[in-house]
């Protein structure tokens, strides 16, 4: 077994990164990871150097990979280490570089790790000491991997690595037959503040179309680009993370893994949301829009994927990090995890007993929201 780092997705084929990763997470395909480096959304000066990570056998067949990326800061993560490196930096500690195993600006869970079937369950063990010997060639800081699928996590914990855990609203699927189906399992009250939402969009006029595939037009295409980087500009001061280039390779690429949603008012296109489509999950994006209009947000961001996810017998909704407002809604608090190593053993000992408190009260706070779900209680039998 040898392990290999390449600065550039094309250094490895597409063909042979397929075969390992499949198309199901859509995130680690291959056409995704290039468009991110292609249109220069990462790589330059964007503190984000792809060092992918390569295992490969004598013979030079490649067995694992993972996306991999040299920091220079800790933006467009959202499992935020700032104080780290500010307790860092206190002491006069450089925590940037950063190795992070991670899809940038997508605080999406998903495998991290990706390997042939045939392949040993020690491959964990191997990338972890690369990593190590990586950091302190590098004179990183130390290694993270961000949003790991849940089934990859015991591999990682016993590295050495200590484990970080989150919380996002996520969406799921209880067999509904249609949006009526999911709004008849919740409570009266919260059953009729959803239908006041979506029916203040109809009475104003607003429709919407779902698209999928050829069905998303260049002109629609173009106009969400528009959506995306007014809204950016709007709340962030800057157009976004990605670049107009990166939208134009996903349609050209991914076209089959895409579903747009665009909101009419008449014959004009005033907003739309980007989803990504895996076999059993849906992952909400990005969003714009170009007329702040309430309860807009709302139905393209969510009721939106809701119903399609209905419609199309899809398990799961990832709607994207933060937002306590989806709880009402449906979506049930749901753990996410990281795991990091830090080089500093000093540091990594106060990490890992902050972890420790930390995952105490993540813990306790998925448990709150998940009281304030709208759902009828069901009395047991």
């Amino acid at each position: 077994m040898n392990v290999r780092f390449i600065n550039d997705i094309h250094q490895i084929s597409a063909e042979t990164w397929h075969t390992l990763v499949g198309s199901d997470y859509p995130f680690l395909r291959y056409e995704f990871l290039a468009a991110l480096e292609d249109s220069q959304s990462v790589g330059g000066e964007s503190g984000w150097q792809a060092m992918h990570l390569l295992v490969e056998s004598d013979d030079g067949r490649v067995l694992a990979a993972m996306p991999l990326y040299l920091k220079s800061h800790s933006y467009g993560e959202y499992v935020f280490d700032w104080s780290w490196a500010e307790a860092y930096e206190n002491h006069g500690l450089a925590y940037y570089p950063k190795l992070l195993a991670a899809i940038p600006f997508t605080p999406a869970t998903g495998p991290r790790l990706v390997k042939t079937a045939d392949y040993s369950d020690e491959v964990a063990a191997v990338v972890a000491q690369a990593l190590q010997d990586k950091s302190r060639q590098l004179g990183a800081s130390g290694w993270h991997v961000l949003f790991v699928d849940e089934q990859e996590l015991a591999q990682w914990v016993t590295t050495g690595a200590d484990m970080r855990l989150g919380c996002q609203f996520h969406w799921y699927n209880d067999s509904y037959t249609d949006f009526d189906s999911f709004l008849a399992a919740m409570n009266s009250k919260k059953r009729r503040t959803l239908r006041k939402e979506r029916n203040s969009l109809i009475a104003q006029g607003i429709a919407f179309r779902r698209l999928t595939g050829d069905a998303i037009t260049p002109t629609l295409w173009q106009r969400f680009q528009a959506f995306y980087q007014l809204t950016n500009l709007k709340y962030n001061r800057h157009h976004g993370y990605l670049t107009p280039d990166f939208f134009e390779h996903i349609y050209h690429t991914m076209r089959d893994s895409l579903l747009l949603v665009v909101a009419f008012e008449g014959d004009e296109a005033i907003a739309g949301a980007l989803y990504f489509l895996g076999t059993n999950t849906l992952y909400g994006r990005y969003w714009g829009c170009i007329r702040e209009v309430e309860f807009l947000h709302f139905e393209t961001c969510y009721y939106q994927g809701i119903e399609y996810c209905i419609e199309q017998g899809i398990q799961r909704f990832d709607s994207g990090a933060q937002g306590e407002h989806k709880v009402p809604r449906g979506f049930r608090p749901t753990l996410t995890y990281s795991v990091h190593w830090l080089k500093h053993t000093g540091f990594q000992q106060a990490v890992k007993r902050f972890l420790v408190e930390e995952s105490v009260a993540i813990q306790r706070y998925r448990d709150e929201m998940s009281q304030a779900l709208p759902f009828r209680q069901v009395e047991p039998d």
